[in-house]
């Protein structure tokens, strides 16, 4: 079959990809975009948008429930049927893409539904057609749920987070396997609802990749919510028998009406036909350069990367693919008399990498964490605060804490975490300070308003010492 020709062929349409697809298309390239599934990804659909709609419905109940420590009296009656109405109506009625494929279709793209495939270099098969992509192919065929090897778990009906944000009615009991943020959010949500939820987390702590002082708070105020947590717990069964599932550990053994499994996600990619331009598909991720450049002519946005499973890193990596790509052509059309230093193009840093777990309170968190600096040789000073020794911390009863962590030699922060009400939102100075390597000393300097949450982080300051 003679292949098409076209300027782009973006397989995969998720954030990422959507993003790039659309800005080449609208500064004139000729593209096409591939999807399988939804245009849009997880996000819209299965991901931040609707789990933190329920999260939002469910610190809704906590809030009201506490009326009495402040305010008064009042009587709560938690209801599902809103939220999932909500839910369904925010995907676009029954998860349809259509609002999603028409704004593509609007920017100047052109959409098939499918499974791309690389044929070659600069090949892409999908359905019954080829394309020759003349600039370039850009990868953003995201993450997919996986689940442990665990005995039996394959032959039962577990969710994965699709089935858990699906849901139209609550079961009375979940299992949760697996304490990292997905869980966790999902857990509180539940438990606010008034299912009777049991997370069971490998590790010896729950949210393990930030601080274990974050650990320790998520850890209280599960528990608060009525939440059973069991860590170090290595499941090696798991049986259902038409109404329940049971899950075994050694000697103990944990049942629910429904099981939920987010353990983590993997990218598929040997559906991707990446031998035939010299890749190998047996790597967990697609390894990219700082441009996001796979190899030549093929560059990959997204999860896909394994730069760090969020919505935020996708749109940025795809500003960086869509300034690379557009240099290629401008180049190409200028042929031999062009600049051979091009335009500059951002390369891609992830040192200041913000990263939120919505649970109540929050959890924000930039750059290091204070193990991960010791491991990199870095001379480390630490300064916390309890987010509760704050006016605006005690005025709310608010759990939660600001940890930094400093370079002492370099006199800067390379990671911060802030734990509370507004964590995520207190996590933006702290961003900033670690992006552009603010001094110490100018953190100290600023004047911090009073009461609010991120004053505390001037006390956390002074503890750095």
């Amino acid at each position: 079959m003679e292949p098409e020709l076209v300027d782009v062929v973006v397989v995969g349409l998720g954030v990422g990809g959507e993003e790039v697809a659309g800005r080449l298309a609208e500064a004139g390239l000729s593209v096409v975009g591939i999807e399988r599934d939804l245009v849009g990804g997880e996000c819209p659909y299965w991901g931040c948008v609707p789990s933190k709609m329920m999260i939002r419905a469910a610190n809704t109940l906590a809030e009201a429930h506490r009326v009495h420590e402040f305010a008064g009296s009042t009587r709560v009656s938690p209801d599902w049927a809103p939220v999932a109405e909500r839910i369904r109506a925010e995907a676009t009625d029954n998860w349809d893409d259509r609002v999603a494929v028409e704004r593509f279709s609007n920017q100047g793209g052109r959409f098939i539904r499918g499974s791309g495939r690389l044929e070659g270099p600069g090949r892409v098969r999908v359905n019954d057609q080829v394309f020759q992509a003349r600039h370039g192919i850009v990868l953003s065929t995201g993450t997919r749920p996986s689940a442990p090897p665990i005995d039996g778990l394959a032959e039962t009906p577990y969710w994965t987070n699709h089935q858990a944000i699906e849901v139209a009615r609550l079961p009375e009991s979940l299992l949760v396997l697996g304490g990292g943020a997905i869980g966790l959010e999902l857990t509180q949500v539940f438990a606010r609802f008034g299912v009777q939820v049991t997370v069971v987390e490998a590790l010896d702590r729950v949210l393990a990749t930030e601080e274990p002082e974050s650990s320790e708070v998520v850890t209280a105020a599960l528990r608060a919510d009525g939440v059973n947590i069991h860590t170090g717990v290595l499941a090696d069964r798991v049986d259902h028998d038409g109404q329940k599932f049971t899950l075994r550990a050694n000697d103990a053994r944990y049942t629910a009406e429904r099981l939920l499994v987010v353990t983590g996600r993997q990218a598929h990619l040997d559906e991707l036909g990446l031998d035939t331009v010299g890749i190998r598909a047996d790597q967990r991720f697609l390894p990219v350069d700082d441009r996001l450049r796979v190899t030549d002519g093929i560059w990959a946005v997204g999860d896909v990367t394994g730069a760090g499973a969020f919505t935020h890193v996708a749109t940025y990596q795809a500003g960086i693919v869509v300034a690379d790509l557009l240099d290629r052509v401008r180049r190409s059309d200028a042929g031999a008399g062009a600049d051979p230093n091009g335009t500059v193009v951002p390369r891609a840093d992830y040192q200041a990498l913000p990263r939120v777990t919505f649970t109540d309170p929050e959890v924000g968190a930039v750059g290091l964490t204070e193990s991960q600096a010791r491991q990199r040789g870095i001379n480390v000073q630490v300064g916390s605060v309890s987010l509760g020794s704050s006016a605006r911390g005690w005025i709310h009863r608010a759990d939660g804490l600001i940890k930094l962590v400093a370079d002492a030699d370099r006199g800067v922060l390379v990671g911060g975490t802030s734990v509370g009400p507004a964590g995520g939102e207190v996590l933006s100075g702290l961003a900033v300070a670690v992006h552009a390597a603010v001094p110490l000393a100018e953190l100290r300097s600023m004047i911090y308003a009073y009461p609010t949450f991120y004053r505390a982080i001037s006390d956390a300051l002074r503890d750095l010492g």
